[in-house]
C-alpha cells in the first residue's frame, strides 16, 4: 500500500523509507491518500531501539541542548500510561528518521484472531491483540479487517490487520 501526497504537499522522504539524517523538521505532518486504505495522516519522527514496519509505537519527547526532540519506540504496554500512540510506516532501528501514522486505516502488527470492529489491547512490544488487558487498551483505534486481509489485490501479511486510527492513545488512569 502506498499513500500519495495530497495536492499542494511535497514530502522530502517517502513514507516507507528511513534516513540516518533528518530530512524534515521533527513533528512535520503529512496527509495522503491510498486507493485501498483511503486518507491518512502521518508525523515525521526519530526512532529509538528496534521498530518494525507496522509496529505500534509510543511517543516520547526528550530535551537535548535546549531543543525538544520527538522520538518513538515500540509501545512497551505500560498500564494506564495515557501515552500517544501510532503505527510505524518503516523499520526505524537505531536512531533512524521516518514516518508514523496517526489517522486513517493503518496496517498494524496484531496477534491472534482479529475481526472487523474489534478493539485493540497490548500484547507484546509493538503488537496488539483483541483480548482485554486491564489498563492497556488502545483508545481511538478499531480493527477494520481481519488478519492478513487483502487490500487492492494484495495480502497485507500474517500478523497484520488494518486498524482505523483517530490519534490513538494508550488507556490512562481509570481509578
Amino acid at each position: 500500500m502506498t499513500y500519495k501526497a495530497n495536492a499542494n504537499q511535497m514530502v522530502a522522504q517517502d513514507l516507507s523509507q528511513t534516513n540516518a539524517a533528518a530530512q524534515l523538521v521533527l513533528g512535520t505532518t503529512f496527509s495522503g491518500f491510498d486507493p485501498g486504505l483511503g486518507f491518512g495522516e502521518f508525523v515525521y519522527v526519530q526512532g529509538t531501539g528496534t521498530i518494525n514496519v507496522g509496529d505500534w509505537v509510543e511517543f516520547t519527547q526528550t530535551l537535548s541542548g535546549g531543543v525538544v526532540t520527538l522520538k518513538v519506540q515500540q509501545w512497551a504496554g505500560g498500564a494506564n500510561s495515557g501515552k500517544p500512540l501510532g503505527v510505524a510506516m518503516a523499520t526505524l532501528t537505531g536512531n533512524l528518521f521516518g514516518w508514523v501514522q496517526l489517522f486513517g486505516n493503518a496496517i498494524a502488527s496484531s496477534s491472534g484472531t482479529v475481526a472487523a470492529g474489534d478493539p485493540a489491547f497490548f500484547n507484546a512490544a509493538g503488537q496488539t491483540k483483541t483480548a482485554a488487558v486491564a489498563g492497556k487498551q488502545v483508545l481511538n483505534a478499531q480493527a477494520t479487517t481481519a488478519n492478513n486481509a487483502t487490500i487492492n489485490g494484495a495480502a497485507i501479511g500474517a500478523g497484520k490487520s488494518v486498524y482505523f486510527l483517530n490519534y490513538p492513545v494508550a488507556q490512562g488512569q481509570i481509578t
